[in-house]
């Protein structure tokens, strides 16, 4: 089982749902990094599930033990490497689920490549609580990045058929960003962010689950970082989003939009501005061309698919008893992963950017 993610910096998630705890090693972090733990303690109250509409009642407070690679709240070049400890379990739940896998869960994916050997409490190592190291390690990641100008903010662009007001594609302001990454309830109009809630709790009720839509935007990134074919900026960004659980597809600009438009809409025409520097006039394609980035604001979305674990009875197998049957799934879960998912995209992201600029050299090129 591989949970290695990076070129030049390579994070190495580890621990299962239940175990005694979860964690990352970080490797390939720059030396000498001065990181405020306080506002990675915040992101990472972000993503725990206490206080978030339609979030699982399972209370784990994400505090997090740094076990090497830091000294006096700066990075020391070592492999980094943060423990969490698992505080809040119960196993009881999943008792029935060894041989009955939840549909749309890796429980019988899991069984057959791992030949049933595979912890399925809350998941195991595929569970969604596996995210938390991805937020530590993004958070550490961002503040490298904010420092050298590069912003990354997300929102909840869509829950059910609820939509909020989307980045716009040439210029977001890096407040606008920066006060996304303050909130756990993540929108730009809070009108919406009303009517996504009246959906969440909807499907509550209804013992069921809703999807959404992530957009997140990254601004600062200079032209001309990333590789064509197999190295663009879009496949290295979406191989580290395909990694965070419930994640089914990705698009950039306009995505599969742009399949209906024509070329004289969809192309984006340069121009200099007063600063004599190169820009477009739109961004359809989501600040990347060839692989490559030009300068204009990367835009991508993620979809998020509804919550497998719902409160329904659902058809499924007796893998013992190789036999159809049925399944009411026990324990407490999410009735929208889309709401808490907002900084695990953003952590991501800001993971895949720092590996990609890493590759690039272009830590270095600044320092000089």
């Amino acid at each position: 089982m591989s949970s290695i993610y990076g070129e030049k910096l390579k994070i190495s998630v580890f621990g299962e749902s239940h175990g005694a705890g979860i964690g990352v090693v970080i490797d390939g972090i720059l030396p000498g990094a001065e990181i405020d733990l306080e506002e990675v303690r915040f992101q990472m109250s972000r993503r725990s599930p206490g206080g978030v509409e339609g979030s699982t009642k399972r209370n784990e407070a994400d505090e997090f033990e740094i076990l090497s690679g830091m000294l006096e709240n700066r990075t020391t070049g070592a492999p980094l490497c943060a423990f969490i400890r698992n505080t809040n379990t119960r196993s009881g739940d999943y008792g029935n689920i060894a041989l009955l896998p939840r549909p749309s869960h890796a429980d019988y994916t899991g069984f057959v490549r791992y030949n049933g050997f595979n912890d399925i409490r809350g998941g195991g190592h595929f569970s969604g609580r596996l995210t938390a190291p991805i937020v530590f390690a993004g958070s550490v990641c961002r503040q490298i990045l904010e420092k050298n100008g590069i912003m990354i903010g997300a929102h909840i662009y869509r829950i059910g058929s609820v939509k909020d007001t989307p980045f716009t594609d040439c210029e977001i302001p890096s407040e606008l960003l920066k006060s996304l990454t303050r909130e756990r309830f993540c929108t730009i109009d809070k009108e919406a962010a009303e009517k996504m809630k009246v959906e969440i709790e909807r499907a509550r009720l209804q013992a069921d689950s809703i999807g959404g839509i992530v957009e997140c935007a990254v601004t600062g990134l200079p032209a001309g970082i990333g590789s064509p074919m197999f190295e663009t900026v879009e496949g290295r960004l979406a191989s580290m989003m395909f990694s965070v659980p419930a994640v089914k597809g990705i698009e950039f600009g306009k995505g599969f939009e742009i399949s209906e438009m024509l070329g004289s809409q969809a192309n984006d025409p340069f121009y200099y501005d007063e600063n004599g520097e190169v820009k477009t006039k739109t961004n359809n394609n989501g600040g990347i061309l060839g692989g490559i980035t030009t300068g204009m604001p990367l835009i991508f979305r993620t979809a998020i698919k509804p919550t497998s674990s719902i409160g329904k009875e659902q058809d499924t197998i007796n893998l013992s008893e190789k036999k159809n049957d049925k399944l009411i799934i026990k324990g407490r879960h999410d009735s929208c992963i889309a709401v808490r998912a907002v900084p695990v995209i953003e952590a991501a992201a800001a993971v895949a950017i720092t590996d990609i600029l890493l590759s690039e050299g272009f830590f270095s090129q600044r320092e000089d």
